[in-house]
């Protein structure tokens, strides 16, 4: 299991443990983890996004603490927010992240996400010229998303 996936699963475990909010020291998770802070910091900022569901709010200083939040909101919201986060251009694999998370929140079941993952897949927008192809994986995405809210 690669470092990342190490932090995200730790800070994912105080969540649950934490009732969906938990502070965290950077340099005290680093150490416990073995890794180095700059590390922590990745992980959550492509981690624990306000896309995925998250609130991060962050103090500097000698006693700063990085507070992390899950949001909680309805099925309906929260696909207008992701849609509202897409933008004009969605790669492959941030698409299938989107996915896997709205699985895990169960925002919608695996057997819809993998159809999505398909359709929005490389192979599926092969004959699209690869310039194009994250802007209709977008836009492809945004109204799916929009036909099952």
């Amino acid at each position: 299991m690669r470092m990342s996936d190490l932090v995200a699963k730790y800070i994912t475990e105080m969540l649950d443990e934490q009732n969906g909010s938990a502070e965290i020291q950077r340099n005290e998770l680093a150490g416990n983890l073995g890794c180095v802070p700059s590390q922590i910091n990745y992980v959550i900022t492509s981690r624990f996004t306000p896309e995925q569901g998250y609130i991060v709010e962050s103090r500097r200083g000698g006693g700063g603490y990085i507070r992390i939040s899950r949001v909680s909101m309805d099925r309906g919201t929260a696909i207008m927010h992701i849609i509202n986060s897409v933008g004009n251009s969605l790669d492959k694999a941030s698409a299938e992240a989107m996915l896997n998370n709205m699985v895990n929140r169960s925002i919608i079941q695996l057997s819809v996400a993998k159809v999505m993952a398909s359709a929005l897949s490389d192979r599926a927008l092969h004959t699209v010229e690869q310039e194009k192809r994250d802007s209709l994986r977008a836009d492809l995405f945004k109204n799916m998303l929009l036909a099952i809210s």
